[in-house]
């Protein structure tokens, strides 16, 4: 499932009393979205789950094309499957490997649907040294970063949501985040709202948390975000992709 789904499960297992560390699953293979590579998201599934959160990434259109192994350093990229190649977005010419770039596939396994050097849009940095449980191929590290569509200037600034994610998911009191994209003086601002449970955590955490966010987004990404809490179960769950981002009038 996506990661969003799978903390959404914990969150109902959680509400009704069981606990899913007992469970006999020992292994969560997560698509759709950047969460099981993103360190304090994949850390919460398998805190909640007690079992291996494993990315899987891939596209309809061209197939399945990574998965994280056991050492957890990355997708490792299929390259028997893939012609693989990291470009510049804005020119196509190649980028020197650890750089970040735009991933570029050519398929060589689907007969009925060739596709060749296709733009994926997403966000990755390759590396081809050889990974800690003695694979080859390239990896990406930390899994897709982000995609190119998903990226908002605010004040000068790149944001991506996978970034923002990867500070909300450090603190446990948040059961979910939305971010808001408004126009204020001709420019666009970013402000954060968090899902706390006031009546569990108590109102002296949900200020400490809304502190300590708000201090480590301006570390991450150089920019002032105001967050503010909202109530328990007041913003939506998503099965699928989750759409996070919200652009305010």
């Amino acid at each position: 499932c996506t990661p969003t789904y799978a903390l959404r499960l914990a969150e109902v297992a959680r509400e009704h009393g069981l606990d899913l560390r007992a469970s006999p699953i020992r292994a969560t293979i997560h698509a759709g979205e950047p969460g099981a590579s993103i360190p304090a998201t994949r850390q919460r599934i398998e805190e909640a789950w007690g079992a291996t959160c494993f990315d899987h990434t891939g596209m309809s259109e061209i197939g399945a094309t990574g998965y994280t192994c056991v050492a957890q350093a990355g997708v490792h990229l299929i390259e028997s499957e893939y012609i693989v190649e990291v470009v510049n977005p804005e020119t196509g010419e190649p980028v020197p490997e650890g750089q970040e770039g735009e991933l570029v596939l050519t398929n060589l396994g689907r007969w009925g649907m060739p596709l060749l050097r296709y733009h994926s849009g997403d966000r990755v940095q390759l590396t081809t040294e050889r990974c800690e449980c003695g694979r080859t191929n390239a990896r990406m590290l930390g899994g897709i970063l982000g995609r190119a569509d998903d990226m908002v200037i605010v004040r000068g600034v790149n944001v991506f949501p996978g970034s923002i994610e990867g500070v909300v998911r450090q603190y446990a009191e948040i059961d979910e985040f939305r971010i808001e994209i408004a126009a204020e003086r001709q420019m666009k601002e970013l402000r954060l709202a968090v899902e706390i449970d006031a009546q569990r955590h108590g109102q002296e955490a949900v200020e400490r948390v809304l502190a300590a966010l708000g201090e480590e987004l301006h570390r991450t990404l150089s920019l002032r975000v105001p967050c503010r809490a909202v109530p328990a179960g007041s913003l939506p769950r998503f099965e699928l992709k989750a759409r996070r981002v919200m652009h305010l009038e």
